[in-house]
């Protein structure tokens, strides 16, 4: 496992003002980066041969409501050379953010679930589209403002029979 100081040490050596933090979080490195040098940042972690964050565990966003840009993207990486995680976080608005779809395959489909669910644009992506909700449905289910009783929470369910339907 790569000594924390020294993961943070290279990526201030190479991208200096765009890592805005560091620390420990349950004894794994955190990096929070500004959001223009995701993509480069999370390609040299890939590609540097001391690193080697090979492996993307996940990628997903948290709505900080009230804040400045609103949303955060988490970046959780494997090192399985290494044995290590480091994660990286930045913050993003309506704007959108870099896809990192070309430096891991698994991203497609989480970029696309965070695109689905908040309304995230990922720029670049190859297939950006809904993943979980039709292609007609309006808002973005996981986002703290979203209407959870709906448009048309006082009137009754009625369900549509099969016979009916024919």
């Amino acid at each position: 496992m790569i000594d924390s100081s020294k993961i943070f040490e290279k990526l201030s050596a190479r991208f200096n003002n765009e890592i805005l933090a560091t620390a420990l979080s349950h004894d794994e490195p955190l990096a929070v980066v500004a959001k223009d040098a995701i993509h480069d940042i999370l390609t040299f972690l890939k590609t540097d041969d001391e690193l080697s964050y090979d492996m993307l565990v996940e990628l997903f966003a948290v709505d900080r409501m009230g804040d400045m840009p609103r949303f955060e993207m988490v970046y959780i990486l494997r090192s399985t050379i290494h044995n290590g995680r480091i994660t990286i976080k930045t913050k993003t608005a309506d704007e959108g953010i870099d896809t990192v779809s070309d430096i891991w395959n698994a991203a497609n489909w989480l970029e696309r679930e965070a695109f689905d669910m908040f309304g995230i644009v990922f720029k670049n992506h190859p297939d950006l589209r809904r993943i979980y909700t039709d292609d007609d449905f309006e808002g973005f289910p996981l986002r703290k403002d979203f209407d959870v009783l709906g448009k048309d929470f006082d009137k009754p369910f009625v369900p549509i029979l099969e016979e009916e339907k024919a």
